[in-house]
């Protein structure tokens, strides 16, 4: 067992190691000027706010996609994690969208650990909290205690509209994000980019 285990490291094939080149076309462009009735107010004054979309194509009309990836912000880089990135996922209230997608990064097809990238299931080992909903009154309490029981230095990432904006309906969490990836739900493609930015590098 041993033996096909070493033969297998030294002659199997190496897993690729860069991103896809083509991500999912999520950006929006005017095709025609006009009024857009838009239930999260993601388009106001003639300009669109991804932040706030929740891509339910009320604005077909007006805007069409653009074929450019849906950006992400990162305030925040800490080089610290760059070999090893910690996440602690909490949901505050979703509708289970980008759980779905969070939890796709670990599959064969991305494999966030090609990039250092883990899950833990405790806030005490946790380099980064992946906060994702509107944020229900019961789990206020628990995501601040989520928080606090995190090691120094420590980075808090905002996933999909719900945590970002409120979506269309209810209030994003009180926290200040250091990570900020939009999307209705985000793709796992625009998560893992995000994650990798924010730890510093690819790590490998």
């Amino acid at each position: 067992m041993l033996n096909w285990f070493l033969r297998g490291i030294k002659k199997g094939v190496v897993t690729e190691k860069r991103f896809p080149e083509v991500l999912w076309p999520s950006t929006l462009e005017w095709r025609e000027k006009g009024e857009v009735k838009c239930p999260t107010g993601a388009i106001s004054g003639g300009e669109w706010y991804p932040n706030k979309c929740v891509f339910c194509r009320h604005c077909e009309t007006a805007l069409s996609p653009t074929g450019k990836p849906l950006g992400f912000k990162v305030e925040k880089e800490e080089p610290t994690f760059k070999k090893s990135f910690y996440l602690y996922p909490i949901d505050v209230g979703t509708c289970g969208g980008c759980n779905v997608e969070l939890r796709l990064i670990s599959s064969p097809q991305y494999d966030m650990t090609r990039f250092g990238i883990f899950f833990t299931n405790t806030p005490r080992h946790a380099d980064a909290l992946v906060v994702m909903g509107v944020l229900s009154p019961r789990m206020e309490e628990v995501l601040r205690r989520a928080y606090d029981a995190m090691p120094e230095p420590k980075l808090i990432i905002l996933l999909g509209v719900c945590a970002l904006s409120g979506g269309v309906m209810g209030v994003p969490p009180d926290v200040r994000g250091d990570v900020l990836i939009p999307g209705c739900p985000p793709t796992p493609e625009s998560i893992l980019r995000a994650l990798v930015k924010a730890k510093g590098g690819e790590g490998i």
